[in-house]
């Protein structure tokens, strides 16, 4: 078996070697079969001799220690070229630190720069903390100073409720006032903000003025000349509702209706304007040449405007349209014959879009209104913390002449028109039997309250103007467009 392995070992030598190798088979000295084979060099054609070993290994060091010292050259050399570039790099350090302290430098004075701006922003800072600091001690002061106010509201309300229970029941309370120094069944207005609708309405019920004392006073300071001429008196009548047209849509619940008191031509006395103000993006505004058309309900023209108005508060005047622009204090002036827009106006610090309304609501912040004396606009302020504010326009302009404040909260009445220069408000908007109950008198500054019967026959007034040519007021009641006669004092 050994000598199989060796046999096929010496094969696969033998193949491998391309037959470079030689199987040799004898007995040893002792007797014994020995196989022996031999393979040639590959590169040496006779064996060397142990001086000639020697001599080739000092050879292989020859040339390692000759690669070994040209790595060495190639070394120094790269050393040489690392030295010099040190040197260089040396050299310009002193140019490169000058550039880089000029930068720093730069850098510094922006900073510098950036921390004044800092300090004086803080410094704003601190100062408008310390206004807000004022201006809170100031509201809270305010607060209690509308706390008192409100208590002593409370206490005069009870007080009246209990004289309006009183009254009910016949307990007159005996007068306190001798007839020289009060009026019989006549009140002074209060010199304190009446807050509330209930009580201004309750007021009214208990200030009946009879119409006998009122035209012995002269409270607008006009001239005043006898019942149904053409003189300035006090308001003393209200007559029924007269009823010129139905609105046909849900559009024309509220709406204005207007004819010019003072007419240009092409227009006359007759000529009618209209516009339904339900919905948003108001602009139509529908006219009628003949009262005649108006009734029946044939616009001769419709208007399209350039802007959008909101509520109510629209008049016609010497052949313009006044409204007060859409979500805006800003009151205009469109010329209806040309069509265009001729001036414009804001209503300096004028509470809009449901900021300060009447009592009904509908956005009516801004009313114009028109008089003898020519063009008025009813409104109120955040400085008037809510009474009605009422100023003279110049009606070419729109620049305010004068104003009045008034002590009438403008949320706690129904409308309000002008006649003569008083300022006259409705108590209710709903109320069937409402009453005309205060008139502010611009030539006096003076506020007295009234009871001058006013009915809302469709329960929803929404629109209440003065025509001055026709001496009527015009109205607006849940869709139907209609008229009161009035009746003004003598002289």
């Amino acid at each position: 078996m050994p000598a199989l392995q060796l046999l096929l070992l010496a094969c696969l030598v033998w193949g491998m070697g391309a037959r470079a190798a030689q199987l040799r088979k004898a007995n040893d000295r002792s007797g014994r079969c020995q196989y022996t084979f031999t393979v040639a060099s590959p590169n040496e054609s006779s064996c060397p001799m142990e001086d000639q070993a020697t001599s080739a290994i000092i050879q292989d060091l020859q040339r390692a220690s000759r690669s070994q010292q040209a790595d060495l050259e190639s070394t120094k050399a790269r050393l040489s070229s690392l030295e010099s570039l040190l040197h260089q790099l040396t050299l310009g350090r002193t140019a490169g630190t000058q550039k880089a302290q000029e930068g720093l430098q730069g850098q510094l004075s922006a900073l510098r720069r950036e921390r004044d701006q800092l300090e004086t922003q803080a410094r704003e800072l601190e100062v408008a903390y310390n206004n807000l600091l004022r201006d809170k001690s100031a509201l809270e002061e305010e607060k209690r100073h509308l706390e008192q106010e409100r208590e002593d509201l409370a206490r005069r309300l009870e007080g009246s409720s209990q004289e309006v229970a009183r009254l009910r029941r016949g307990q007159c309370p005996s007068s306190q006032h001798s007839s020289q120094d009060m009026l019989p069944g006549s009140r002074d207005v209060s010199q304190w903000n009446l807050d509330t609708l209930a009580f201004q309405e309750l007021k009214s019920e208990l200030t009946e003025v009879p119409a006998s004392q009122i035209l012995k006073e002269n409270p607008s300071g006009l001239p005043r000349s006898k019942e149904g001429d053409n003189g300035c008196g006090a308001l003393v009548w209200v007559g029924e509702p007269v009823t010129l047209r139905t609105a046909e849509t849900i559009t024309g619940k509220y709406g204005v209706w207007m004819r010019d008191p003072k007419p240009v031509h092409p227009y006359t006395q007759e000529t009618t304007w209209r516009i339904d103000t339900v919905g948003t993006g108001i602009r139509q505004v529908f006219e009628y040449s003949q009262i005649s058309q108006f009734e029946q309900g044939y616009p001769s023209k419709v208007h399209v405007l350039p802007r959008a108005l909101e509520s109510t508060g629209a008049v016609v005047y010497s052949g313009s349209l006044y409204f007060q622009g859409a979500e805006s204090r800003t009151v205009l002036r469109y010329e209806l014959n040309t069509e265009t827009v001729k001036a414009e106006k804001d209503i300096p610090g004028a509470g809009y879009h449901g900021q300060f309304p009447y009592a009904w609501g509908g956005y009516t912040d801004i009313d114009l209104a028109v008089d003898e004396s020519g063009l008025w606009v009813v409104y109120s302020t955040e400085e008037a913390k809510g009474a009605i504010v009422l100023s003279k326009l110049n009606p070419e302009n729109l620049e305010l002449e004068r104003t009045w404040e008034t002590n009438i909260r403008k949320q706690s009445v129904a409308n309000a028109f002008v006649i003569c220069g008083t300022l006259y408000t409705v108590s209710s908007y709903s109320s069937a039997q409402a009453t005309v109950n205060f008139a502010y008198d611009t030539g006096t500054g003076i506020s007295k309250t009234l009871a001058i019967p006013f009915k809302n026959r469709y329960r929803y007034s929404s629109m209440i103007d003065y025509n001055p040519l026709e001496r009527k007021l015009f109205a607006w009641d849940n869709f139907n467009m209609v008229t009161y006669e009035i009746k003004l004092s003598e002289v």
